[in-house]
């Protein structure tokens, strides 16, 4: 795994050294084409992977320890995002949205998830939480309307997790408030609920919320 790891991360010089190798014994007759094509086609497909596929692949172990600036220094090493492959390139802006979101740069943030979101992504569960994740931007700067729309189709498209899902049915029940349609509210309220959230974050806001819509009549 090691060792696919490093043929990913310098893919693009070894095509590159495999390329020049190739044109060298050419040029100065060591050898002809036939013999020297398979260093050609090392070559072609090694940077045919690198521009259109990516090294994604090595961010996950760096992303799992917390070595952010790892992560960013391989997102950097992709030069033309536009020619990743459609669900390549969703995944690449969720985390650039994503890293956006942990320095708190929302706008960019904002940016990058509305790319993927624009792209599609192959996994519904992944689509969702990135309209999840729209959602709570629009909601944080007031645009409930739009809050709404992302958070009903996070929820329509499918969200991976259930605490995720507990706070999307919790910030459609404080649209709901808002809206003084209480019913829809304490619907919106049960089902957070029956999600079982387990983190204190979470497990607040249900106790917030509950305190106000236990005097709701309804």
């Amino acid at each position: 795994m090691k060792f696919y790891n490093l043929i990913i991360k310098y893919r693009f010089w070894l095509s590159i050294i495999a390329v020049v190798i190739g044109i060298i014994l050419n040029v100065t007759g060591s050898a002809g084409f036939w013999p020297t094509f398979p260093l050609y086609f090392i070559g072609a497909i090694g940077l045919f992977s690198h521009f259109f596929i990516g090294p994604l692949r090595l961010i996950q172990e760096p992303m799992e320890a917390g070595k952010i600036e790892e992560v960013k220094k391989i997102l950097d090493t992709i030069w033309f995002p536009n020619l990743l492959f459609k669900p390549v390139r969703s995944t690449y802006y969720t985390i650039k949205g994503n890293l956006a979101m942990m320095e708190q740069d929302f706008d960019t943030a904002e940016k990058h998830l509305k790319k993927s979101s624009s792209i599609g992504s192959p996994m519904p569960e992944a689509e969702g939480a990135n309209k999840l994740q729209l959602g709570m931007m629009a909601m944080q700067k007031g645009d409930f309307k739009q809050g709404e729309s992302y958070i009903r189709a996070a929820i329509r498209v499918g969200i991976p997790d259930k605490e995720s899902e507990a706070v999307a049915y919790l910030q459609m029940c404080q649209i709901f408030i808002n809206k003084r349609e209480f019913r829809a509210a304490k619907d919106f309220f049960r089902k957070a609920k029956a999600c079982k959230p387990k983190t204190q974050q979470v497990l607040e806001q249900v106790k917030e919320i509950e305190k106000y819509i236990s005097r709701i009549p309804g």
